[in-house]
């Protein structure tokens, strides 16, 4: 979470968003919601380090079709600057690029998690079979007094589920926005009747 020299709070949300789905929508609006932000900015990775695969479409999709997720959705931006930088993508690298960019800004495997935690509060959500409590304890743990645990309702969809359905001719229009599926089907990877 980062204010910048405007006074707005702006909640950063990265990801491969290799597609982006329903998941990603609801977790950026209840972050805007819940944590009181101007803007929630989703990053889609350019490598993400933690995929050694890395992802498995291009930026330019993967791009657009973020941009289609955020279409609509009052507060929920798309930032290109992982994207325009070579290599991993580096979160502690993004705050610091975004906090220059905005000199006033305040923006267990992270990189260089001090320079974040320097920079940002952090904003998480539960995500798989942990609990707001278990969260909360290793929030305390870890960064005392510099997390916020958003609670936002669980949906079991993720962009690798996406993938599977698409690749098995299985529909995905309930898992992903109208425009992420326009965006699917101009590309290709979904017939255009289920648009």
């Amino acid at each position: 979470m980062d204010t910048s020299a405007s006074g707005r709070r702006i909640g950063i949300l990265g990801g491969t968003f290799d597609p982006p789905h329903i998941g990603h929508l609801i977790v950026a609006s209840e972050a805007l919601w819940r944590l009181g932000l101007d803007e929630v900015r989703l990053v889609p990775a350019h490598r993400p380090p933690h995929k050694p695969d890395g992802a498995q479409d291009t930026a330019r999709q993967r791009l657009a079709w973020t941009r289609a997720l955020a279409e609509d959705q009052p507060g929920v931006t798309v930032a290109d600057d992982e994207l325009r930088r070579p290599g991993p993508s580096y979160t502690a690298d993004t705050l610091s690029a975004m906090a220059q960019a905005e000199p006033t800004a305040h923006l267990p495997r992270w990189r260089r998690p001090d320079r974040i935690l320097a920079t940002a509060r952090l904003g998480v959500v539960p995500r798989g079979g942990d609990t707001v409590a278990d969260v909360q304890a290793l929030a305390a743990r870890i960064a005392p007094d510099r997390v916020d645990v958003v609670e936002a309702p669980r949906v079991d969809i993720s962009s690798s589920l996406v993938r599977e359905r698409i690749a098995a001719g299985r529909p995905v229009r309930h898992l992903v926005p109208p425009g992420v599926l326009r965006c699917l089907a101009a590309d290709g990877l979904v017939p255009s009747a289920t648009v």
